[in-house]
């Protein structure tokens, strides 16, 4: 009789990694719209933008500045036109005092820059409450819009937080329009 030996050979195997330093990394992106709509001196809607905006350097370093500052302050905030004389182009350097790329427009009746009112933040982003109302004494062409902290209508001050042109270039505007505007800004 003939003997078998068998032979049964186990091995295990256990692999493993570890990362280190490897946590979530969180971010944060301002980025805002307008979204602006003409009514005729009838009430009729004669058209709607949306613009994409550019929120500028000094805008960023303002909330910045005055989030993490850690005291209290008072926020104002005033939209604007941009005139469509010329095509207008936008720079992340631009500030109310220097903005060699576009010209305020002040073709509205408004004593100053409108002022729009704000509803709380929520889930990342904050927006108007209502449209702002820009009421039109001349006709022209606006090419889009900003958003500064100081009302007077063509001023140089205070601080340019973001400015853009219209998605479908400049738009023709004439005495007795209103152009209703709203912005949204996303974190």
């Amino acid at each position: 009789m003939a003997l078998f030996n068998e032979n049964l050979r186990m091995t295990d195997v256990v692999e493993a990694t570890v990362t280190r330093g490897g946590g979530s990394e969180e971010g944060i992106n301002l980025k805002g719209f307008y979204t602006i709509e003409c009514f005729d001196a009838d009430g009729n809607l004669k058209w709607t933008d949306h613009i994409e905006n550019l929120v500028t350097t000094a805008g960023k370093n303002d909330a910045l500045d005055k989030y993490l500052a850690g005291s209290g302050y008072t926020a104002s905030f005033f939209l604007g036109l941009v005139d469509g004389g010329s095509a207008p182009t936008f720079n992340i350097a631009d500030t109310m005092a220097s903005h060699a790329g576009w010209t305020e427009n002040t073709g509205y009746s408004n004593a100053t820059r409108v002022a729009p009112a704000f509803a709380a933040a929520s889930g990342g982003s904050k927006a108007t409450s209502a449209a702002a109302a820009f009421n039109i004494n001349a006709g022209g062409t606006i090419a889009g819009m900003f958003l500064t902290t100081v009302n007077t209508k063509g001023g140089a001050t205070g601080i340019l937080f973001s400015c853009g042109s219209f998605s479908g270039g400049s738009r023709a505007v004439v005495n007795g329009d209103t152009l209703n505007a709203t912005y949204t800004l996303n974190a």
